[in-house]
């Protein structure tokens, strides 16, 4: 799957001129989308059909600086048990492939009444579908390095 992309727009940086901290969780977000949509699935879907995801835990640990007009890159893995998924996040700056920030979330399964509960199978099967997308890219890509 394609890395998230993001384009730093004046709204994103801070009196410095940098990144707004608390923004990488926006992108966090973002490429969580971009990778539930590559499941075939929208956060949408997953609420309507009766389960949530709030986040747990959430760290970022903040390498370089990105400026205005950066275009970040958010490489995503995911692993999951039956009740929280976590995912690890990796900001590049596209431009010298520079790693800006590492982070991670774990989200917890909730029902409608917002108790802990397990992931339905249908869930699982896309997300070890993803996960296995997600390998498979990554050594597609390794091949073409050694190939090319």
């Amino acid at each position: 799957m394609e890395p998230y992309r993001v384009r730093v727009i004046y709204g994103d940086t801070d009196q410095m001129g940098v990144v707004y901290y608390a923004n990488y969780l926006r992108f966090f977000e973002g490429a969580r989308g971009h990778f539930i949509r590559g499941l075939g699935l929208s956060y949408g879907e997953i609420e309507s059909r009766g389960i949530l995801l709030p986040v747990l835990e959430a760290s970022v640990q903040y390498v370089k600086s990105a400026k205005y007009d950066d275009v970040l890159e958010v490489h995503l893995s995911e692993t999951h048990t039956r009740v929280k998924i976590r995912f690890e996040y990796k900001v590049h700056r596209e431009q010298d492939g520079a790693v800006i920030a590492l982070g991670h979330t774990v989200h917890v399964c909730v029902g409608p009444e917002l108790r802990p509960t397990r992931a339905p199978d249908w869930l699982l099967q896309k997300l070890q579908g993803g996960r296995l997308e997600l390998r498979s890219g990554a050594t597609a890509g390794q091949e073409g390095k050694r190939n090319g």
